[in-house]
């Protein structure tokens, strides 16, 4: 069985952690997350040394011990002596009191903390992007780089099969040395137009395949602190209301900090998600660990 994915020790730069995608090593790698310091056992104050205060603690237990047996044979003795008899000795059975709380119990070996209820982490390119109202990450979606989607499914209007009225997906470009947001927005929004709403990845055509598109939203935006770039297409399809697409590209703060490019699939009509969701999912999005997402294109806003 291969590891599942996540950071792990680069085999090649020993000093480094390296991205595992599940079945090869990619090129995003960062300097190892900080530990914390171990714990520092504490000795109890008069206790002197470790050896002292185990011995004391023995000493405490010893006389809680006897304590509790002369109790209990006391109370026993005079419910006995009140009903005129007497109980034979190995019927005295004491009970002791925990001197502590039970250690509470660990979480199963491998399983993961819950996730923030309100965003998704994307760790291969060190974002988060908000949760709204109404959107859950992925159910029963084979592509591995979708986000979040809009809840429920739909039959789709064309072709045979199931369709999701609202889809988020990021991206890697590794396949070109290209790092201009503005140019891998631009080369980028076909694709997404095409992938969404042309044919599916067995050929299908959900919604009988694309017949024309406008450009309705382009420029500069702040993403995570970032100088971004975004493309968004009114997409009309052959069957179906058709859609919008949004192509968002900028740079990781990660890794290597390659590019990373960031898809939305609205549909269009009264059963798409609000057209303002993109904006709001572009606003909250955040490098992993950032509070405030200030810095470099903090000033920068979109233009129509």
């Amino acid at each position: 069985m291969t590891p599942p994915p996540g950071w792990y020790r680069d085999p090649e730069r020993p000093h480094l952690e390296r991205w595992w995608d599940g079945t090869a090593w990619t090129e995003h790698r960062r300097e190892p997350l900080p530990q914390g310091p171990p714990p520092v056992p504490v000795t109890p104050a008069g206790a002197g040394s470790p050896g002292r205060a185990k011995v004391i603690a023995l000493t405490a237990a010893g006389l809680v011990l006897v304590a509790a047996i002369v109790t209990g044979a006391t109370v026993l003795r005079d419910d006995d002596t009140a009903a005129g008899g007497t109980l034979p000795a190995e019927s005295i059975t004491p009970t002791f009191a925990p001197t502590s709380e039970p250690p509470a119990p660990t979480d199963p070996a491998g399983e993961p903390p819950a996730d923030d209820p309100t965003v998704v982490e994307d760790q291969l390119n060190g974002i988060t992007v908000p949760l709204l109202d109404g959107w859950v990450r992925p159910q029963y979606i084979s592509d591995h780089d979708v986000l979040m989607s809009t809840d429920g499914t739909y039959d789709c209007p064309g072709d045979p099969g199931l369709c999701r009225h609202g889809l988020v997906i990021s991206r890697t470009v590794t396949d070109n040395a290209e790092t201009s947001p503005e140019a891998l927005a631009k080369a980028d929004i076909a694709d997404a137009a095409d992938d969404a709403y042309d044919r599916d990845l067995v050929g299908r055509r959900p919604f009988g395949g694309i017949e024309s598109h406008e450009l309705v939203k382009s420029g500069p935006v702040a993403v995570a602190g970032r100088a971004g770039y975004l493309v968004r297409w009114r997409v009309r399809t052959a069957e179906g209301p058709g859609g919008y697409v949004q192509s968002l590209a900028f740079q990781s703060s990660v890794g290597t900090e390659s590019p990373v490019i960031v898809r939305y699939v609205f549909d269009a009509g009264a059963d798409g998600p609000p057209l303002a969701d993109m904006d709001r999912i572009t606003k909250g999005i955040r490098s992993t660990g950032d509070t405030d997402g200030g810095g470099v294109g903090s000033s920068i806003g979109p233009t129509d």
